[in-house]
């Protein structure tokens, strides 16, 4: 968790949200990302699908962990389960509860860690930008 920890800092660093994830596969970063959708003007730039894009084709996806700073979205819990991803691991879901019911009704593992540090930047993030973050999560 520490590194999409890190991934999600350099988002917020580079003006958007701060959100980020990695993706472990036999105990190994093979994916990491964090949300560019401010920075790249793509709505579909979450930091769960940044993370995947930048694993690139891994074969299978049997035995991975996705880790992300925040319970993944409807957007991002589908692409979970679309490549057969077995566990997410998330810092947090205080600030957005996310799609874990979707999630483990497609028989994924889900952890929520509770992390203080990311409910924290989140929700000085959703203060400080509440248009950029209704707009990420298409309430705008």
């Amino acid at each position: 968790m520490k590194e999409a920890i890190e991934e999600a800092k350099s988002g917020s660093k580079d003006g958007g949200i701060p959100i980020g994830s990695v993706l472990v596969k036999d105990r190994k970063i093979v994916g990491r990302g964090h949300n560019m959708r401010v920075q790249r003007n793509d709505p579909m730039a979450h930091a769960e699908i940044e993370c995947l894009r930048n694993a690139g084709r891994i074969g299978s996806y049997k035995g991975t962990t996705i880790y992300s700073t925040l319970m993944p979205c409807y957007l991002c819990a589908g692409a979970i389960v679309q490549f057969g991803i077995n566990e997410v691991i998330a810092a947090e879901s205080e600030n957005f509860t996310g799609a874990r019911e979707f999630l483990e009704a497609h028989d994924v593992k889900v952890i929520d860690l509770n992390i203080d540090e990311c409910k924290r930047m989140m929700r000085e993030f959703m203060l400080r930008r509440p248009d950029i973050w209704y707009e990420d999560i298409g309430k705008s």
